[in-house]
């Protein structure tokens, strides 16, 4: 029966071509052999697994082979690569600086020093962890490693270059191998299934490879240990089981609970982690990290920025296009704040909980007055600490509507010109989402085509009150129903007239002015069809002034300070201050 090898050891790269990650790299080690310009000593930095002692390896069998391939490859048949592959080679000495540090160690090494190669051209010594020396190991070695002989290459390997004194440092080229990335990981696990004939889930050696941190050696450890627990399978699931990883199918949810304001569903979701036995600062750094990816996924240039498959990217892409970026850079903002509070907090529990409280107000200042969003909690007047714009603003349910009935007009009035309400600058970002994409493009078309009646067909000039306009608006939110983002933004405001056919809505937060002003086309033409009147238009008013204090601006609390003691604003000039 054959000896089973652990995946790390059996598939470790054998030429520069197999080395996973580090392609600039393993192409300037060649062309420094094929010019046959080598350097006596060379240190190669990088964290563990990422193919330091791999590259040194290859490098002392490449110099050594007396017929290299066309593309600088050692020829695996010379007796030189043969006694390599068969680990009896006399030229490439290795020393493990960990538990050989010692200036009796460096000695016995500068001895060997001396003698020259019996095979080949060059006597290879690799000193792995070489940072592990003392000092005065390190000042016995300094000599020999300026002035070796001609004969000699020395590769130093270290995963803390810092800890290097310079006088070594001075002495040799300096390679940085570079985190392995994602992408590399995931392909070569994938080669590694094929040639050990296992079934592996692209996504769960997405996973696997996250969890490896951009070591490779980490990687293939961890996938044999998930392929072992699944009978030769590596599935999701699986993966997701045995490393204990908290699924972004959270994350996921916890964002669709945002944004439907939905705070109880947030914090059985949060319970939930908690019960699997996740640290709850674990739990909001991810949070965050997930926030952070919906950010860069929300542009095609900086897609390439999330650390995943193309299939995770396009799905997070996808759900970042329904989300306004200023709700995301505010959750992310929420998020730093608790993990930054996390250590100080005495109940940490309350804490996370509070944040995901704030994170299913960011949208909306007030539930639905009618008690429609299915139990969900009254928003707390509570700051999200930096943003410059209120984020939630608390507002008590708007009263029943006083209503005014307009006197009809003693002969209906014609209108001069119908007046084309203009649309808005797009800002790059849009909100139009699910089914009801087409609805809405409906009815701008139907704005559109009211803007370009010829003069022949009259405008809609029908009559109706105030109560109708608010019958209309309500229906106006229905249609939005898919859409909870819109839908509860319309309900926290009602429109008022100011003059005629002219609405007003007032709101107190600058994303719900946003949304609404990308909406008024659309809302326009579904208000004139409801009230069959062409001359409906509605104006956005963005208002600070019914804030609470605990939702005031920094500019507007130190304005607040200088109205009332006007020599805090002698001490400012004096002293240069200002706000941070």
């Amino acid at each position: 029966m054959e000896q089973y090898i652990v995946s790390a050891r059996k598939y470790r790269p054998a030429t520069f071509s197999s080395v996973v990650g580090q392609q600039a790299l393993t192409v300037t080690l060649k062309n420094a052999i094929a010019t046959d310009r080598l350097a006596h000593a060379y240190l190669f930095c990088g964290s563990r697994g990422v193919g330091k002692t791999s590259c040194a390896r290859i490098f002392a069998k490449t110099i050594n082979c007396t017929s290299r391939t066309a593309n600088g490859e050692a020829c695996n048949e010379c007796d030189s690569c043969r006694q390599f592959n068969e680990n009896r080679s006399l030229n490439i000495i290795e020393l493990d600086a960990a538990s050989n540090n010692g200036v009796d160690d460096i000695r016995s090494l500068i001895e060997q020093v001396m003698v020259p190669p019996a095979v080949g051209r060059y006597r290879v010594f690799i000193i792995d962890e070489v940072h592990m020396l003392t000092q005065s190991a390190f000042n016995a070695f300094l000599k020999t490693l300026e002035e070796p002989p001609s004969y000699v290459v020395f590769i130093l390997a270290t995963t803390e270059k810092h800890k290097i004194i310079p006088t070594i440092l001075s002495r040799c080229q300096i390679y940085d191998f570079n985190r392995i990335g994602i992408h590399d990981m995931v392909n070569h696990m994938l080669h590694v299934a094929q040639q050990e004939g296992i079934e592996a889930d692209p996504a769960a050696l997405n996973i696997i490879a996250q969890k490896a941190d951009g070591a490779m050696r980490d990687a293939l450890s961890i996938f044999d240990q998930v392929a072992a627990s699944g009978y030769g399978k590596v599935t999701y699931q699986a993966t997701v089981d045995n490393l204990n990883v908290l699924d972004n199918s959270y994350y996921g949810r916890l964002v669709d609970a945002f944004v439907k304001q939905d705070v109880p569903a947030a914090l059985l979701i949060y319970k939930e982690i908690r019960s699997k036995g996740f640290d709850s600062q674990f739990f909001i750094n991810g949070l965050g990290l997930y926030f952070r990816d919906l950010m860069v996924a929300s542009d095609p240039s900086t897609l390439q920025l999330v650390e995943a498959t193309d299939e995770i990217r396009a799905e997070m892409a996808a759900r970042a296009a329904k989300l306004h970026p200023t709700f995301i850079y505010k959750a992310m903002d929420l998020c730093n704040d608790a993990d930054f509070n996390y250590r100080q907090a005495s109940n940490k529990q309350f804490l996370i909980e509070l944040t995901l409280i704030k994170l299913c107000q960011l949208l909306s200042p007030s539930p639905d007055e009618s008690g429609s969003d299915g139990g969900q909690l009254k928003p707390l007047q509570a700051s999200t600490g930096t943003s410059t714009a209120p984020a939630a603003p608390a507002q008590a349910p708007p009263t029943a509507p006083q209503v005014s009935q307009r006197p009809a007009p003693a002969a209906p009035r014609l209108p001069e010109t119908p007046r084309a309400v203009p649309r808005p600058q797009s800002t790059g970002h849009s909100y139009r989402m699910g089914a009801f994409s087409l609805n809405r493009q409906a009815a701008a078309a139907s704005t559109d085509t009211a803007a370009r009646q010829p003069e022949a067909a009259p405008a809609r000039t029908g009559s109706y009150s105030d109560a109708d306009m608010d019958t209309a608006w309500r229906k106006c939110i229905d249609r939005y129903s898919a859409e909870p983002v819109i839908a509860n933004t319309m309900r926290s405001i009602t429109p008022e007239r100011t003059k005629g056919d002219c609405f007003n809505l007032r709101v107190t937060s600058s994303i719900q002015a946003d949304i609404l002003e990308k909406e008024k086309p659309a809302m326009q033409g579904t208000l004139r069809d409801l009230l069959g009147n062409d001359f409906v238009t509605l104006e956005i008013e963005l208002s600070h002034e019914e804030l609470p204090s605990s939702l005031w601006t920094d500019d507007k609390v130190l304005q607040s300070i200088l109205e009332r003691h006007p020599r805090v604003g002698e001490f400012i000039a004096k002293y240069k201050l200002r706000l941070m």
